[in-house]
């Protein structure tokens, strides 16, 4: 394989304006690390991106329920065809590969001796680890085996999903099969976590590129994670945000509260502990297609101890509460050219309640994981 990826893209036929318009949607949703200094330069992006080796893509199906499968369907620019044939080579994928039976394994046999030491694994599902592995079996090896045997001749290993980052649902209490992430088996090639139940495809499109350009993986956090897409907690971002710091919670789903947007905190959102993109990235480039943006908390999926693990109408215990100093005049004084002196007042006036109202928060927030006293109790109009 010694095209690139420009080379094969206009070989098939894909425009110009298609494949800059691509470009510019991954850099907005995956800033990944390439040799320019504008992200803002699409026809910089586009180059360097094209410029990349067509990286072979080998795609591992453990326990799990195809729903990082059915995220990578989804975006349009550009659309399953055009990235599985053209931007990467998807060369083994259970799911939406043609073959089936031996002509697979004949696939995945030939796909890793012609790329050995070169592609890229990417593992959907936790791996089950009781009873020797006896839970899982793959053309008849067992699932353990069967995934050492393929991280053992790939270049990178990427665990795409909750459950192949740390176990994810399937390894929920009482874990009945063992079940574990990625890292937890392969030590000695580089693994790259991307939780999510699931993920936003564009991480992971992001993860590949970066890897396929400049044989480089993205900067991770403590817990393998790209920093670039999990580097900030839902609730910073949070289009429900000021109603947190101005002390407005909905109460019940269905409420008054909920239905004008106000925050989802007491009803169990995750977003103020929970490290992801989802409030900035949201899925099938619709917008508000992410659970806060139809009005569901944040479930914490993205976090190895927060989904699956806290009860989904628990609050958590929350460490910086402070809201920012001041907000966009409300009053309606800035058609008038000038600021008063009245709304200069009430600008401070409105400072003071906010801070309070973040001390209050915070002071609130400072209780024992799991008591029930949440903010917006005292003093909340019925």
């Amino acid at each position: 394989m010694t095209d690139t990826i420009a080379e094969h893209l206009q070989r098939c036929g894909v425009s110009r304006r298609e494949f800059v318009g691509f470009c510019g949607k991954l850099m907005v949703a995956a800033p990944f690390g390439l040799a320019i200094t504008n992200f803002l330069d699409v026809e910089a992006v586009a180059a360097e991106i094209g410029s990349a080796k067509r990286p072979s893509v080998i795609w591992l199906q453990m326990q799990d329920c195809t729903g990082c499968t059915e995220t990578l369907l989804r975006p349009s620019q550009p659309d399953l065809a055009t990235l599985i044939f053209d931007v990467i080579s998807l060369d083994y994928h259970e799911t939406v590969m043609a073959p089936s039976g031996k002509d697979a394994e004949l696939a995945l046999e030939e796909a890793m001796k012609a790329n050995e030491g070169k592609y890229v694994l990417v593992v959907e599902g936790s791996i089950p680890t009781k009873d020797n592995g006896k839970y899982l079996k793959i053309a008849g090896r067992w699932g353990t085996d069967f995934l050492n045997d393929v991280a053992s001749k790939a270049a990178a290993v990427i665990a795409i999903g909750s459950c192949a980052s740390w176990g994810g649902i399937p390894s929920s209490g009482p874990n009945p099969t063992g079940a574990v992430g990625v890292d937890s088996l392969i030590k000695s090639k580089p693994v790259v976590n991307i939780p999510g139940c699931p993920p936003n495809p564009y991480i992971l499109l992001g993860t590949v590129l970066q890897f396929a350009k400049t044989g480089t993986l993205p900067e991770l956090d403590d817990k393998k994670r790209p920093k670039f897409a999990y580097d900030r907690v839902i609730h910073e971002h949070c289009p429900r945000r000021p109603h947190f710091d101005a002390g407005r919670f909905a109460k019940q789903f269905g409420d008054e509260g909920h239905r004008s947007g106000y925050c989802l905190y007491r009803l169990g959102c995750k977003g103020p502990v929970t490290h992801a993109s989802c409030s900035t990235r949201h899925f099938n480039e619709v917008v508000d297609a992410w659970p806060i943006g139809v009005g569901a908390p944040c479930f914490g999926c993205a976090e190895q101890f927060v989904g699956y693990t806290i009860p989904a109408f628990q609050t958590v215990p929350i460490s910086n509460a402070t809201p920012p100093a001041t907000y966009p005049d409300v009053e309606g004084t800035r058609d008038k050219g000038y600021v008063t002196a009245t709304a200069t007042g009430l600008a401070g006036l409105a400072g003071g309640v906010i801070l309070g109202a973040g001390y209050v928060a915070a002071r609130k927030f400072s209780n024992k994981p799991g008591d029930e006293s949440v903010p917006g109790d005292e003093g909340d109009q019925k």
